[in-house]
């Protein structure tokens, strides 16, 4: 507490005080402040802790970010293992989409890493059989072997099957699970226009 506080602190043993200069990271995914309400978090020590609090939302709440995150995952995992994926259904995209994924990130990324193990070809084969798998495969444009390339070909392949509706129910941002001016966003940064109008 003292070396949070006045950032001095003395050895277990020692009458030598020693001036520290060091920054607390602290997480956790409980609510401290009501932990602290109910007497079960020290309200001192919580003080201290919150001197500049980050939140970052669980993946339910920012569902726009799980194709990144899979294509992520799927590169890091395959070339772990000396494979070579470069396609993902849209069908495996929207039901990850869909999931509200109660583990988070890490639950995300065991999913992935199981579904790579269990993929033959190039294509990702989802490791949960309940998934639709008619839609067609994701393939990025050749030589693409980034997320963003095959975040670019995933767009494209939405925008056309939504034949350029980008808003709306049955629009591509609703599709992918993105507000419809965070695909325009993407739209842009990926010199994506408007083609299937």
């Amino acid at each position: 507490m003292r070396a949070l506080q006045e950032q001095k602190l003395e050895r277990l043993g020692s009458n030598r005080t020693i001036n520290v200069d060091v920054r607390i990271l602290a997480a956790t995914n409980r609510d401290l402040k009501a932990m602290v309400a109910e007497g079960r978090f020290r309200a001192d020590l919580y003080f201290r802790l919150n001197v500049f609090p980050l939140k970052v939302p669980p993946l339910r709440e920012r569902r726009e970010d799980i194709p990144l995150l899979t294509c992520h995952f799927v590169q890091k995992y395959a070339q772990r293992m000396g494979r070579r994926i470069d396609k993902i259904s849209t069908a495996v995209l929207d039901a990850l989409t869909n999931y509200d994924w109660p583990g988070n990130i890490r639950e995300l990324q065991n999913v992935i890493e199981r579904s790579v193990v269990l993929s033959h070809g190039s294509e990702l084969q989802f490791a949960m059989p309940e998934i639709n798998r008619t839609a067609m495969p994701v393939i990025p444009p050749q030589g693409a072997s980034n997320v963003c390339d095959i975040e670019r070909a995933r767009i494209l392949q939405v925008l056309k099957e939504s034949r350029g509706l980008v808003g709306g129910a049955n629009g591509a941002g609703a599709r992918l699970g993105l507000k419809r001016t965070t695909l325009q966003s993407r739209m842009r940064k990926f010199h994506i226009a408007r083609l299937y109008e």
